[in-house]
This record gives C-alpha cells, structure tokens and sequence, in this order.
C-alpha cells in the first residue's frame, strides 16, 4: 500500500483544512499517479475537494466516525478494520492513502512505500505528517532533481519501508 503527501520542511501538510501551498507539477504527478486506483482518505480531507466531490476515475474509499454520512461515488466507512477488510479486494500497489493527517497515522504502518513531495519551506501548519528520516524503518529508495516553482524549491522523494529481518 501507498501514501502519497506533500510536506513542508518541518513535515506540516496542511492549515484549516487546505493545503499549504498548491504546486501544479505536485497536483499533476498526483493526478496522473492515484488516477484509475484506490484512493483512502478521511472525510475532511473529501470535504476540502471542490464542491466536496470524490475524486474523477478513481475508487474513493471515505472513513468517517459520523455513521450517518453519505456521499454519491465513495465508499463510506466507520473503522480502519472495515477499510482494511474492503481493501483486501484491490491491489496493493494500487492503493493510495491520500490523507488527511489522522489517517496518515492510522494507515502508516500498512503502508511500504511513501512518495513525498518534500517542500524547502516552512509554513504555518496545524496538520502534521511523521517525519519519515526519523524513522528508522523508513528509506529514501529515489529522489528527484530539485524542481522549482516561483521561488519555491521542492523535490519528490520516494520512502520504502525496509524489510524486516
């Protein structure tokens, strides 16, 4: 299973529900990476898409405590266990687990690889991602050129979960 993210220097990935910043070559790799797979987020995180809408050409699997939320092109589920369970039908490789900060945490461990788009910025932020180099099960396997927009610079970073001896 996958976690995709974009974080700042200090691993913040988001103010009052929005992301810190918006970089188009990040939406596009995005875009083209999780289209026509399984994408796992909280409601929050679906909620801050426009107009609150599942993402396009996508399985969107939503967990929620409100046991009464319903929303037209998403799965709606109340626990990790019952997410967990209906994963079992897809792929792996084809999962992605798309946020927000709680249900990073809770997927983390689930999850082998991590691709981070790694922000040279610090920004203020009250939504957190675990800071993988500190993570001792946790390794860069590919890293990109530095990129920049305006005069933001950014990579993308590819983390694997070392195997377990």
């Amino acid at each position: 299973m996958n976690i995709i993210v974009a974080a700042d220097k200090n691993w913040g990935i988001g103010y009052q529900n929005k992301l810190l910043v918006s970089i188009p070559s990040d939406m596009k790799f995005f875009r083209e990476t999780t289209t026509g797979k399984v994408v796992v987020m909280g409601r929050k995180t679906l909620e801050s898409f426009p107009n609150g809408l599942p993402l396009a050409m996508r399985t969107n699997i939503v967990l929620t405590r409100k046991t009464d939320y319903q929303v037209k092109g998403a799965l709606i589920f109340h626990s990790v266990e019952e997410v967990l369970e209906e994963l079992k039908k897809y792929d792996s490789e084809d999962i992605y687990v798309i946020g927000g900060e709680e249900i990073y945490r809770e997927f983390l461990p689930y999850c082998d690889v991590a691709h981070v788009t790694k922000i040279d910025h610090e920004y203020f932020a009250d939504a957190f991602f675990p800071d993988l180099d500190r993570e001792q099960d946790w390794v860069v396997t590919a890293d990109s050129e530095e990129q920049t927009y305006f005069d933001l610079e950014y990579t993308f970073l590819r983390y694997e979960r070392r195997p377990k001896n």
